[in-house]
């Protein structure tokens, strides 16, 4: 079969000739219809994602959808090595199949699923939102940072504060408050601080790095009352690191988490992206993606950005 396939860490996946996978105990063979390039997608690409296991070579992506030997529509995720998405064919676990709405287009599902999923995970699953809470999405011009946003509205949110550094973006998400990241550090504190001291209940963050460091001061800072702020690092867009007192987390009800593989296990993650898609469907979700056919895998993936998600589709070759 057909596959965009890694042979080399420093370079990016190539279309070529794979094996074709056989489905062994409790996996089914799905016929791949589409696959979106992600972070995670990139990062394992490259070596980089805690969860590359090594192997070479492998096949890129870590979900998409397509069809099962039934004819059941699904999304699927987390193939085993070293098969990925971005193939004719995946061995998938069949617990890691989630059938799609009838409403949500192939190419849609697979553009939100995984940013979708990092939203809805980090909402739900670990910071326990619930509605009429405050929530604050930290970098959210991306296409995951977008969908935090449409997530947390159809959640209930009864306000949302939205950061990025595009402001035209930014005033298009329906926030209830936007704040520019390119503003001045002393104009970005007294904004954060005017916030913080209002209240918030939730925060998703694909940024860390020195915005979450001063976003952490001030939740730190000027949070009023005992309530736990969950605080839900999810990407890290702005740099790896950051350098935080300990007395701050001592002196301040910030409750401090991660989100994503290993945080949660992979059966929460799919019934976390199940429960979005259906949601999607409802809700209307919108995400800006562009469509490329698998076979010119090599000219469009140095061109993916976070902000136009590049979706993959897959020639229709009978199972």
């Amino acid at each position: 079969m057909k596959a965009a396939v890694v042979y080399s860490l420093e370079q990016g996946p190539v279309y070529a000739d794979f094996a074709m996978p056989q489905a062994q105990s409790g996996q089914q063979i799905v016929q791949v219809s589409a696959a979106a390039i992600s972070h995670v997608v990139k990062s394992r690409a490259s070596g980089q994602h805690y969860s590359y296991d090594g192997t070479l070579p492998f096949i890129a992506g870590v979900d998409g959808t397509g069809v099962t030997r039934d004819g059941q529509r699904v999304w699927f995720a987390f193939p085993p090595s070293p098969w990925g998405s971005m193939a004719e064919f995946v061995p998938v676990a069949i617990d890691s199949c989630v059938a799609l709405p009838d409403d949500l287009d192939d190419v849609t599902a697979a553009a939100m699923a995984n940013p979708g999923m990092s939203a809805w995970a980090a909402l739900v699953d670990r910071a326990g939102f619930r509605p009429g809470e405050t929530v604050l999405i930290n970098g959210a011009t991306g296409s995951a940072g977008q969908l935090a946003v449409q997530i947390a509205r159809h959640l209930g949110a009864k306000k949302i504060v939205a950061t990025g550094r595009n402001m035209t973006v930014l005033n298009g998400l329906g926030a209830d408050v936007a704040i520019a990241l390119t503003a001045d550090a002393a104009a970005l504190e007294q904004q954060l601080a005017e916030q913080a001291a209002g209240r918030i209940d939730v925060v998703v963050d694909y940024l860390w790095g020195n915005v979450a460091q001063t976003l952490l001061t001030s939740l730190a800072t000027h949070a009023s009352g005992t309530e736990p702020i969950r605080y839900v690092q999810v990407g890290a867009q702005a740099g790896q690191d950051i350098t935080l007192a300990g007395a701050l987390l001592r002196a301040s009800p910030i409750q401090l988490m991660g989100s994503g593989i290993g945080s949660l296990s992979f059966p929460r993650l799919v019934a976390a992206t199940g429960a979005m898609l259906q949601a999607a469907a409802e809700g209307g979700f919108r995400i800006a993606h562009t469509t490329a056919p698998l076979s010119d895998v090599a000219r469009a993936w140095p061109l993916d950005d976070s902000k136009h998600r590049t979706v993959f589709t897959v020639a229709d070759n009978s199972l």
